[in-house]
């Protein structure tokens, strides 16, 4: 079916999707509502796109996120009128920090029926304030060709500004007048034996990808990192679709100039780890000492994406205000330190590409950097080693950081290998050693992302990590990660229970889901992250008012919904429910902890796995 030709209102929207469905558009999320009924009705009855009906507005924006952040490609997301677009809000913030491509379809009164007290009506023009990358109206929906080709013109550029130049939010929002059913309509019909349904169409196919210019390379200063003797690399949050990509990228980066890598462990490359021998896991434990963070100061840094969660990372680079160069090729400030900080903007895929091909074509590209790239073997570009002076001239700041970061995590290692009790940090580094090869792991926000940093183990894993990092919110937890985990490889959530709380109404998707998610629960009944905070110590009002306990009985919880439950009493329990995992349904594994024995811990340990001298 391209065009429903049964009223104007079908005929609209059925052009509306027909012409996304060229554009590539595979999922449209559904939210019930009236006003919005030609669009259910033109979703629904489209097989090209899989059209998913979700009660709770904020959860099926929450999952639409994480369909779009999985497959790269918008997602449609479609509400009826009034307070009901208010609830994606929370997503669509989140989605414009992270760089995720939504395009949200409000429905709404005709503007003869606003401002007059008609119902469920609200003012929903730039509803989202400056969040989305472009907004606008549409006309109310007409028959005459002009404007149908004005339709298309419309959705074809709205969908192209959710992908370039970063993506981000699109929200359009359609007018509907009565009647708002499939009811036939004479003009309408009249209309199907005189419309050039493939004339009108040709032509629309998905926008390529921009290719870089070679020209970009030449802003990269290869020459002076190469003669740099404290020079490191940082690699922060990183979703990418490609991580193998990305990490033989930043991995070639690394060994051709000899420096440390330093991998958030919300990275793909602590999973990857085969490729670069110079990967620090423990940077964050290892700045706790002070005097080894003197001696370990970099004179340049090259930040690939934002910054690490780390708090001691930030404080070390605020106080030495090395020379920072960040790679990412999109328009944001990247720099919350305000340091001496140069944007280039391309990304570390694109260096990788630019270099191989500069080589092959025998130029000399950024002053001299693909001096030091050999050709191809197994489809990963190897650096060639780098000359014996400058060897020597990095070789023992290189060889500081190595030495530290073996100590370090064997000391850590052996501490979680050795820990009977169930303290909630432990459940990341398990997590490392047990999932299947390849899990995407959806990681929650507060101590979740905190814990795998500290704790996340490298290895060949090739897991995926998931996360909500752009507004940094637990808002959507769930959803966002059944989003991840629908027609996907079976997938794991590490979330404690306030965040799962936050979102239960993304358990309604139980019945929606085609695929597997396994829920680990820290449940340690409280916010755990405020244990961490100077507030902490003030009693009254700590308890009540930050930790917030729920006293949740989550075996009742899932039974309601129904979703399984099991009850975590040891670490080997836990082993044997990760590998393998189920391929079906969502399934909840609750690890009971106290929060402020944890908290203690933490407190006493964290500093005690970095030795005295290296």
């Amino acid at each position: 079916m391209l065009i429903d030709f049964r009223n104007t209102n079908t005929v609209w929207a059925s052009i509306l999707v027909e012409t996304l469905t060229r554009l590539g558009l595979t999922t449209a999320v559904l939210c019930p509502g009236s006003r919005s009924t030609p669009l259910t009705v033109a979703f629904a009855q489209y097989s090209q796109v899989e059209a998913i009906p979700i009660l709770d507005e904020r959860s099926a924006a929450f999952f639409a996120l994480g369909v779009a952040r999985k497959s790269g490609l918008p997602v449609a997301l479609v509400c009826t009128s009034g307070t009901a677009g208010a609830n994606f809000y929370p997503a669509i913030i989140e989605a414009r920090e992270s760089r995720i491509p939504l395009l949200i379809l409000t429905a709404d009164r005709p503007p003869e029926l606003r401002d007059c007290h008609s119902g469920q009506t609200i003012d929903q023009v730039k509803l989202y304030g400056n969040y989305p990358n472009w907004q606008t109206e549409l006309a109310v929906p007409s028959l005459e060709i002009g404007m149908l080709r004005y339709l298309r013109q419309t959705v074809i550029h709205a969908w192209e500004r959710s992908r370039f130049p970063v993506p981000g939010i699109v929200h359009l929002n359609c007018p509907f007048r009565d009647p708002l059913a499939p009811i036939p309509e004479d003009d309408a019909t009249e209309l199907q034996s005189q419309f050039p349904v493939d004339d009108f169409f040709a032509g629309i196919t998905p926008p390529s990808v921009h290719s870089p210019s070679p020209a970009l390379v030449q802003t990269i200063p290869y020459s002076d990192w190469q003669e740099c003797d404290r020079g490191l690399i940082i690699a922060g949050l990183a979703q990418p679709q490609n991580p193998q990509a990305y990490c033989h990228a930043i991995a070639q980066l690394s060994q051709s100039l000899n420096f440390p890598l330093l991998a958030e462990g919300l990275s793909p490359l602590r999973n990857y780890a085969n490729l670069n021998p110079y990967l620090i896991s423990t940077y964050d434990l290892i700045l706790r000492n002070r005097q080894l963070a003197q001696q370990l100061k970099p004179t340049i840094v090259i930040q690939i994406g934002e910054l690490p969660t780390s708090k001691e990372l930030r404080a070390w680079l605020n106080t030495y205000q090395p020379q920072r160069w960040i790679i990412d090729p999109c328009d944001h400030n990247l720099d919350a330190l305000h340091g001496k900080t140069t944007h280039l903007r391309i990304s570390i895929e694109e260096i990788g590409q630019l270099l191989t091909t500069n080589k092959t074509q025998n130029q000399t590209v950024g002053a001299g950097f693909t001096d030091n790239i050999v050709g191809k073997t197994d489809n990963v570009t190897k650096p060639a080693p780098v000359s014996a002076q400058n060897l020597f001239s990095i070789s023992n700041y290189l060889k500081k950081w190595c030495d530290v970061e073996l100590q370090v995590r064997k000391a850590v290692d052996q501490t979680m290998a050795e820990m009977p009790q169930l303290f909630e940090g432990k459940a990341a580094w398990i997590l490392s050693q047990s999932l299947p090869t390849g899990t995407p792991l959806f990681i929650a926000n507060s101590m979740p992302v905190r814990d795998v940093e500290f704790f996340w183990s490298p290895g060949n894993t090739r897991i995926q990590p998931w996360f909500n990092r752009g507004a940094n919110g637990i808002d959507g937890t769930l959803s966002t990660a059944l989003g991840i985990a629908h027609r996907n490889q079976s997938t794991v959530m590490l979330t404690g229970d306030l965040a799962l709380l936050h979102d239960t109404n993304g358990f309604l998707l139980n019945n929606k889901l085609i695929g597997h998610l396994t829920i680990i629960l820290i449940n340690n009944n409280g916010g755990g992250i405020f244990e961490m905070l100077p507030i902490s110590n003030f009693e009254p009002p700590f308890e009540e008012f930050f930790a917030t306990p729920q006293h949740i009985d989550f075996a009742q919880l899932c039974l309601t919904y129904g979703v399984e439950h099991q009850r975590i009493e040891s670490w080997q329990q836990l082993q044997q429910l990760l590998n393998p995992l189920p391929s079906q349904g969502i399934r909840v594994l609750e690890i009971p902890t106290n929060r402020k024995t944890d908290a203690t811990w933490r407190q006493t340990h964290l500093s005690s796995f970095v030795v005295k001298e290296p």
